[in-house]
């Protein structure tokens, strides 16, 4: 595969990858590959650049269930025509060396099983210049606040779906779920008082008013809960003695544009009034 002019060369690649994986049930037993899946990453525009996927058949075929208990699992049946480790390794060798390595518990259990798989096979094992694992970054970046950091817990936390276990599906997952932390945690560093909660309730609004040419701003609430304090109160161009005088002119003045229905006149009025 050619590098993009945005990413000159693979190094500055990311490749996001799972594997799937027999579950041992009994003291002794390993763990099998059953399925390799990859995404190259731009990291400049977190954009896919390349992506493969394939089902592998383990040496011992007896140690994959007859019925997977998940709803998109791998079966025996699934594997039994893949090919063995040994014949796509080449393809998996040259999608992870030298690459920034990516994915959730990948330094704990997928670094482990890629080891174990090259090793089965006499060869040595592709090599990463950098490795980002998603499960100890949120952890220490976003916290516990989505639960138990397991995959299927975060997707639910975002609204993504149901994990599939299968996986080029939770590679990019994992690659989703990594975009909805990172906005969350950017939101949060660049509106710390906003997003930790410390604002002005809803009812309360920001209202700008004009004095001398100069825009004012002041806070008041809701109409339905006006200001009771004096610091809010509006000066009105009348005193509370002059209601009873203001309100005949206005009768005076409604009484006088009834009878012309004036425009001209109306305004003529209007100005004498509040003189």
């Amino acid at each position: 595969m050619e590098a993009s002019s945005s990413c000159p060369v693979s190094a500055s690649e990311i490749v996001f990858f799972d594997l799937e994986t027999t579950v041992p049930n009994k003291a002794g037993q390993r763990f099998w590959v059953l399925e390799f899946g990859a995404i190259i990453v731009c990291p400049r525009k977190l954009v896919e650049l390349d992506s493969y996927s394939t089902l592998v058949r383990p040496t011992d075929l007896s140690a994959v269930a007859l019925k997977s208990g998940r709803c998109d699992g791998i079966t025996r049946e699934a594997v039994a025509n893949a090919p063995a480790f040994g014949e796509v390794a080449d393809k998996i060798f040259s999608i992870l060396n030298g690459r920034i390595w990516a994915g959730h518990n990948i330094r704990r259990f997928d670094c482990v099983r890629i080891k174990e798989a090259f090793a089965e096979i006499g060869r040595p094992a592709p090599m990463p210049v950098g490795m980002i694992d998603s499960l100890g970054v949120l952890t220490e970046k976003f916290g516990r606040r989505a639960g138990n950091m397991k995959m299927a817990t975060l997707a639910s936390y975002f609204g993504l779906g149901q994990q599939k276990h299968r996986s080029l599906e939770d590679v990019r997952m994992n690659l989703e779920v990594l975009k909805h932390c990172a906005t969350v945690l950017f939101l949060e560093s660049s509106l710390p008082s906003v997003m930790s909660g410390k604002w002005h309730s809803p009812s309360t609004m920001v209202t700008r008013s004009r004095s001398n040419g100069k825009l004012l701003c002041r806070e008041e609430n809701s109409r339905k809960s006006p200001p009771t304090t004096l610091g809010y109160q509006r000066a009105v161009p009348y005193t509370r003695g002059s209601l009873g005088k203001m309100t005949e002119g206005v009768k005076n003045l409604l009484c006088k544009a009834q009878e012309t229905k004036s425009l001209n006149n109306i305004l003529k009025h209007s100005h004498s009034l509040f003189r």
